[in-house]
């Protein structure tokens, strides 16, 4: 792999959602091979804790690695920002051998260079250990340089991005890009670190807004298949007419209009994973033919005879309640038993606590005073206590929208409780006081009137609507249909 390759590949690596810890290993071994190492660890400033913490590549028997910011040579280079190399690191007044003598391995020799964001500020360190031919030259020195660089570029896209007011990265979960560490979210993320390992499919059950889109993505990137595509089907977005084609194609003449060969998105997938969100509303009469695909991996396009098949993995979501869609004959039974092989359920955010209420405001906070250029912001306590306190029937989408508001809203660095929209801390708009009133009905009933409440405050302007509630207009127009 040349330089540029390794570049281009890492870049795109660490963007996707992957589990942090073989982030770092991938990290520190394609780097150590750029640069005929034994051995390269990335380095990372944890901002709760100021300590700088790593898995090394190639022990993974050796538990995570935290060093303090204080001794070694990446804490030297961490405080100052110059980079080292050395020759005889052992000769050195700053070499610590704490990591040898966790790791049972001798550094020998080593370059070591900062890892700075946009701004200049120190975020971590990237390390090669003990070079393979030679000593390091300043080739290799130049190497680490744009390498880490670049880390840090990717960086800014990923959940472990920093803020220009602290020091250090958000290290927070298992999972980059999935922010939370109750133990609600802890029992999903070992969940999906024990489907990842398999093909076997998968069923996310949730209420709007908590993040199944985003899981079924880390189910993809940490399984075997995580090269192959991640195709992503709505079922809320196409009438139903046309659902079966979106899925598995049309042969040219199989309709009015359809005058080429269109491949479906079963196809599309083959090798990866295909994700059909909100399954619930795939029409009753498609339902055997996904079953059939489900079964044995084979299809028809529409209008075609030859029946194909396609390596897939299935993951499925849905915000609806499937066994009452079951009991009343809009659900294939067969269906829902072997969508459900493996069943996950994500907790609303009120049941996540208060902890990640707290992490994932601080996460969008960073996310929009980037994206709308405002410098580092900070919650007030009066905001803080009143994130907390709301009950969030939109979940994590909602909470992420009212940040948003707050940062656009905001004049000041500080941003005080009566920007979020929350009033004192309970739900105030007609949209939530109607979610508050309807716990005791069904969660379909409840979703309509939600559905409605959002449509009144708009003034009824349905684009406005579907924007709020994170649907399309489609979606939203069957909810309020079936009313």
């Amino acid at each position: 792999m040349t330089q540029l390759e390794l570049l281009l590949d890492l870049g795109a690596f660490i963007q996707r959602e992957v589990d942090l810890d073989q982030l770092l290993e991938v990290i520190g071994d394609r780097v150590a091979r750029a640069v005929c190492a034994e051995r390269a660890t990335l380095w990372l400033v944890d901002r709760a804790t100021g300590a700088l913490r790593t898995r090394v590549a190639d022990l993974p028997e050796a538990e995570r690695l935290a060093v303090s910011p204080d001794s070694g040579v990446v804490g030297y280079v961490v405080r100052t920002g110059e980079t080292v190399v050395l020759a005889n690191a052992r000769a050195d007044e700053r070499f610590s051998p704490a990591v040898d003598d966790q790791t049972g391995y001798r550094t020998e020799s080593m370059v070591c260079v900062p890892i700075r964001d946009r701004v200049g500020r120190v975020r971590g360190a990237l390390q090669a250990l003990n070079r393979q031919r030679g000593e390091f030259s300043a080739t290799d020195e130049a190497v680490l340089c744009v390498l880490a660089a670049h880390i840090a570029r990717s960086l800014e896209h990923t959940s472990l991005r920093g803020t220009e007011a602290d020091a250090g990265v958000h290290v927070r979960g298992r999972f980059n890009h999935v922010v939370g560490g109750s133990p609600a979210i802890g029992r999903v993320y070992d969940l999906i670190t024990r489907a990842a390992a398999t093909d076997a499919t998968v069923m996310l059950r949730g209420e709007t807004g908590t993040g199944k889109t985003l899981f079924a993505r880390a189910i993809h990137v940490n399984s075997a298949r995580t090269a192959g595509p991640f195709v992503h089907v709505d079922g809320t977005t196409l009438p139903a007419s046309l659902v079966e084609s979106e899925l598995f194609g049309h042969e040219r003449g199989a309709y009015t209009g359809a005058d080429s060969q269109v491949i479906g998105q079963v196809e599309r997938a083959a090798g990866g994973t295909l994700f059909i969100d909100e399954i619930g509303e795939i029409p009753l009469e498609l339902q055997g033919k996904l079953l059939r695909f489900l079964q044995d991996r084979r299809f028809e396009r529409v209008g075609g005879r030859e029946t194909l098949e396609a390596d897939v993995r299935i993951v499925v979501a849905t915000n609806r309640d499937l066994a009452a869609m079951v009991a009343d004959g809009s659900f294939r039974e067969d269906l829902y038993y072997r969508i459900r092989v493996i069943d996950i359920e994500l907790p609303t955010l009120r049941e996540r606590g208060k902890g990640d209420i707290a992490s994932l405001a601080e996460h969008f906070l960073e996310v929009y005073a980037r994206r709308y250029r405002r410098g580092p912001l900070r919650l007030s306590e009066r905001a803080k206590d009143a994130l907390c306190r709301h009950r969030w029937p939109g979940n994590v989408r909602e909470l992420e929208h009212a940040v948003e508001r707050a940062v656009v809203l905001g004049a000041g660095p500080t941003l005080d409780a009566d920007l979020f929209g929350l009033g004192d801390g309970a739900p105030t708009s007609p949209a939530c006081d109607r979610i508050a009133i309807a716990r005791t009905a069904s969660l379909d009933a409840a979703t309509r009137q939600f559905a409605q409440a959002v449509l009144d405050d708009t003034d009824g302007n349905r684009s406005e609507a579907a924007r709020r509630l994170g649907i399309s207009r489609n979606r939203l127009a069957r909810l309020l249909a079936d009313d």
